[in-house]
């Protein structure tokens, strides 16, 4: 019969939980206001932790000092006014090993929460207090009159008034009802087998009802792999749907052009530029439409393999597009490029059967007749390399055969963006698109947020690129030196890039101003040096004369906000100055440190902070290397993961148990497992389950967000 089918998650989405016991209208409300509606909702809200009875610490056992999780039952409670009108509740607990107080200050709510009698879970820094144990603001866990050796402990909300005993109560009743049916499992027995993990139902119940931590880590494990698998299906679902229904530019890829190109340059490819050129040569070659994310630390020369890329729709009679963030990195790009190409020529029906390579550039301040000239020589297929901002995109703009797209610093891009230059080809082959990015992405992070996209990593830095040396300077004494510093670099001819988080004075945050730390340094630490100021509210001009005057080294400091982060290239500047710099997240810091050491000589970037007690881990990281993926790691396990969906729409398909930090081999099992599915069965046909959790989980504004590309 038709109810002996396994429950599915969408039934499990369509039962409200207002079917459980004790679940009224009061407490139905209080679970919507911490997002609980459906059964669904209930059953993957899981645990935040597990207190294992037989093996946490007792009273008797507490070091004074050092944090500990126990185990009490409330025996008495009492509440004070202080003499400046605070609050202090006391709570004294015991466990049959001995007592303790608990002192919460300005809680007063607390005195009502903890009853005597009631067992609670309680987590923080044990101290002594007149000859007793003290704990002073412990996490509360109020777990009740639990039963079994493991206890599990769910996020509570003091605001709806929810404790962890009622909603593993709800929980418990819940997976009671699903036993007789069981709940559908969508991977397949023999995978499941082969990749050593428990059904899901079983799943269901060692998380939230376990006999033992080993039981529950089995639990975890599956679920957190069905969290990843689903993410990487709609990223690789997406990916092959693309690659059958996008038809390819066919590009002729005998390297005649690109090895011309390779043969000219004054030093050899690394190994990892070599790799990857050859790795696009072969998407470029392929009938599938090319969709590559190329990684490359600040320095490891994304610019040649990406012209690489452009030569080969060149040679087949195509052209390529390069799109830059900014008017500045695109003019950098621009001179850059047409330098490499100086000298080079393509076949032409001219008399001579050749003509000049032409490079061109298109931002918004490329007007009149110049501009008339430029969309003129894209219609026509006389200019091969565009370089440009979003100016390439605009209405106006037609190429005549748009073969291989680069998209620079693809972060700051809307999807929108890409598509729309993608969109200008003239024909209905869909150009190739190569998206690069100087911001290392830990490799899990590359495979889940850009899994539709295929990655080549620039891991090796040329050669001739001098490692640069970083120091903390933390506090105005040790800031001495590097004042010294910068002017003993001015001496022998070099300059330097100071960097301030804000642009105007803040009392609040107490972080250096640009205006107010160029007013100082010009009359204090670096009088008599030429400084030069670059923030946001200048206006393009003025931020073009100083950038100019910088790179001309009419300047020897240029002091400014974070607006140089991206793409400045002035290989005399051998001092970054990064002030408070404690303020800026890793990537941030090793984005501006990579302005400098991007010459010949020897470069230094300075950490300055103000005198900080403790130590600074994004600080340390820096210091302690160059590495720009390793630091990308750091990053990831000091910030956590966070939301793999758009801010705006953290929706049921998050990952709330698999962490890209712990489950690495998780996520590439994840994937593989992914395109073994989707290349046996396209359309998912054959796995009406997962399909239909797909549709179930995943909006189509989270599809669209996780395929960037």
């Amino acid at each position: 019969m038709a109810d002996a089918a396994p429950i599915t998650l969408r039934d499990l989405a369509e039962i409200d939980v207002g079917r459980l016991n004790g679940v009224g209208a009061k407490r139905r409300q209080s679970l919507a206001d911490v997002g609980i509606y459906s059964l669904l909702d209930l059953m993957t809200t899981y645990p935040r932790r597990w207190v294992d009875r037989s093996n946490e610490a007792r009273i008797s056992d507490l070091d004074v000092g050092a944090e500990a999780l126990v185990l009490a039952t409330v025996r008495t409670v009492r509440k004070r006014t202080m003499r400046n009108r605070r609050t202090m509740v006391t709570a004294n607990v015991g466990d049959g090993s001995g007592r303790m107080d608990v002192v919460f200050f300005n809680q007063p709510w607390r005195a009502k929460q903890l009853t005597e009698g009631l067992q609670v879970a309680l987590f923080g820094k044990a101290d002594t207090y007149r000859g007793g144990l003290q704990m002073t603001n412990p996490v509360v866990d109020l777990i009740g009159d639990r039963t079994g050796r493991i206890v599990p402990i769910y996020p509570q909300s003091d605001k709806a008034q929810l404790n962890t005993w009622e909603i593993a109560g709800w929980v418990e009743e819940a997976l009671r009802r699903c036993a007789e049916r069981g709940i559908a499992d969508p991977v397949p027995d023999a995978l499941r087998q082969r990749l050593g993990l428990i059904g899901r139902y079983d799943a269901l119940r060692g998380i939230h009802l376990p006999d033992s931590m080993s039981v529950k880590d089995q639990a975890r494990r599956r679920l957190a792999f069905d969290e990843l698998l689903r993410v990487q299906l709609v990223l690789v679902v997406r990916k092959r749907a693309m690659e059958r229904l996008a038809r390819a530019v066919q590009h002729d890829t005998e390297r005649g052009l690109v090895q011309r190109f390779v043969d000219a340059l004054p030093y050899s490819l690394t190994a990892a530029q070599a790799r990857t050129i050859d790795e696009i040569a072969a998407d470029l070659g392929s009938s599938a439409s090319m969709h590559r994310l190329l990684q490359g630390d600040v320095g490891a020369g994304k610019t040649v393999v990406a012209v690489a890329a452009m030569l080969t729709a060149v040679q087949g009679g195509h052209q390529g597009a390069l799109m830059a963030p900014t008017e500045v990195l695109a003019e950098q790009h621009s001179a850059g490029v047409a330098d490499l190409l100086e000298g080079f020529v393509v076949p032409d029906s001219n008399l001579f059967g050749e003509r000049p390579l032409r490079v061109e550039l298109l931002t918004n301040r490329v007007t009149g007749a110049e501009r008339k000239e430029v969309l003129a020589g894209l219609a026509d297929g006389s200019v091969d390399v565009a370089i440009g901002t979003h100016a390439l995109i605009q209405d106006a703009v037609d190429f005549a055969s748009l073969g291989v797209v680069v998209v620079d610093e693809q972060h700051r891009f809307g999807v929108e963006q890409r598509a729309a230059l993608r969109d200008k080809s003239a024909g209905q082959a869909v150009p190739d698109t190569l998206v690069m990015t100087a911001t290392p992405i830990p490799r899990t992070a590359a495979m889940t947020v850009y899994g539709d996209l295929d990655v080549s990593v620039l891991d090796e830095l040329p050669p001739g690129r001098t490692p640069i040396v970083t120091h903390w300077a933390n506090g105005p004494l040790e800031e001495q030196a590097v004042w010294t510093e910068v002017r003993d670099e001015v001496a022998v001819g070099r300059q330097a890039y100071v960097v301030c988080p804000l642009i105007d004075e803040s009392e609040k945050l107490e972080v250096a101003s640009a205006e107010e730390t160029y007013q100082r340094l010009a009359g204090d630490e670096l009088e008599g040096l030429r400084l030069g100021l670059l923030h946001g509210r200048m206006t393009s001009s003025e931020k073009d004369d100083t950038m100019s005057a910088f790179r001309a080294g009419d300047l020897d400091v240029l002091v400014a906000t974070t607006v140089i982060e991206v793409g400045v290239d002035v290989p005399n500047a051998t001092v970054m100055v990064i002030l408070d710099a404690d303020r800026f997240g890793i990537a941030q810091l090793h984005q501006l440190r990579g302005r400098v050491g991007r010459g010949a000589h020897a470069s230094t970037c300075w950490l300055v902070t103000q005198q900080l007690d403790e130590p600074n881990p994004r600080v340390d990281a820096l210091v302690a290397t160059t590495d720009g993926f390793e630091l990308a790691e750091v990053d990831l396990e000091l910030r956590g993961e966070g939301t793999l969906m758009s801010g705006a729409q953290k929706g049921r398909s998050d990952l709330k148990l698999a962490s890209l930090r712990r489950d690495r081999p998780m996520v590439e099992t994840a994937r593989k497992v992914a395109f073994e599915i989707v290349d046996d069965d396209p359309e998912l046909a054959g796995h009406p389950v997962l399909a239909d959790e797909l549709d179930l989980l995943f909006s189509d504004r989270d599809e669209a967000f996780l395929s960037r590309g």
